[in-house]
């Protein structure tokens, strides 16, 4: 064994080699050692967490960088050498590459975090993740569903961000609109159905709207996102079966299915207690004419 390993020093293969384990195995030890400081420092995981993976990118970037040096023959060769290596594995390997772009325009532009609510392409889901080829999402269903989470998990290629638009729930504004639905029958009293709606919903969502405000004035200093007026309100049309009153309001992006739940409890108590408003479905009326029949 002591043969073997002296045999390995002496060629200059087996000393590069010696090296590279070395400073790989020195970079993973003191990459740990900075994380577990911080582990210990910082208390809340939501910043922990940026700053773990921040270690490990320029451990990484580091150790690529030490490994390269050492199998050079010499520095000066090294711009050559890299472009060589690197025009040919673009060409065998463009897949990876694309997905190394997309990481890098993940953490330059930020177009989504952890943490944060994205539809992109046909996945949908919490960010719980993101690595330097993928992004993981905690899927949600669809919205019919009520967007809630399905327990399942969704690994995405980084390069999805250059092929499909991503669509952010709670950047800069963790709040969207939501829309209720009540059909009342056209002998219902519908006025005094849009005036107790609007009890209703004032009532449920006078915390959220005063949230909002906050967060509109602080992302309208980035965005161009400008509303005039946050209160719910409730509109009127007419269908086939009856008066629709739609209530359009503010809820958070990760809690409509709660609230939309609340409100209709609201509402269905609200119809029991007034038996002039009775809620509407599809229905058929024949009318018969006994002087022809």
């Amino acid at each position: 064994m002591a043969d073997f390993f002296e045999a390995l020093m002496e060629s200059a293969v087996g000393l590069k080699l010696f090296w590279s384990v070395l400073v790989v195995l020195v970079i993973v030890y003191i990459s740990k050692l900075i994380k577990n400081i911080f582990y210990r420092t910082i208390k809340d995981n939501k910043r922990y967490y940026p700053i773990k993976r921040r270690i490990t990118y320029i451990a990484t970037f580091v150790a690529i960088l030490c490994i390269v040096v050492i199998w050079m023959d010499s520095v000066s060769n090294l711009t050559t050498y890299i472009g060589l290596l690197s025009a040919g594995i673009a060409i065998a390997l463009k897949e990876i590459f694309v997905n190394i772009a997309g990481w890098m325009f993940i953490e330059s532009r930020k177009p989504f975090d952890v943490g944060h609510r994205i539809s992109i392409g046909s996945e949908k889901g919490d960010v719980i993740d993101k690595r330097l080829f993928q992004f993981t999402l905690m899927e949600v269903s669809a919205f019919e569903e009520g967007e809630q989470s399905t327990g399942r998990i969704i690994d995405v290629p980084n390069a999805y961000v250059f092929a499909y638009p991503t669509i952010n729930y709670t950047k800069g504004f963790e709040y969207v609109w939501n829309e209720i639905k009540v059909l009342v029958t056209f002998e219902s009293d519908w006025k005094k159905a849009k005036k107790h709606l609007f009890e209703i919903i004032n009532k449920d969502t006078h915390t959220t709207i005063e949230k909002a405000k906050g967060q509109i004035q602080t992302a309208s200093k980035k965005y161009m996102i400008y509303y005039n007026n946050l209160t719910p309100i409730v509109y009127t049309d007419v269908k086939e079966s009856g008066v629709q009153l739609t209530i359009r309001y503010l809820c958070s992006t990760k809690h409509r299915r709660t609230t939309a739940n609340r409100v209709w409890e609201d509402i269905l108590v609200m119809i029991d207690e007034n038996p002039d408003i009775e809620l509407a479905y599809p229905t058929r009326r024949h009318v018969i004419d006994r002087d022809n029949a």
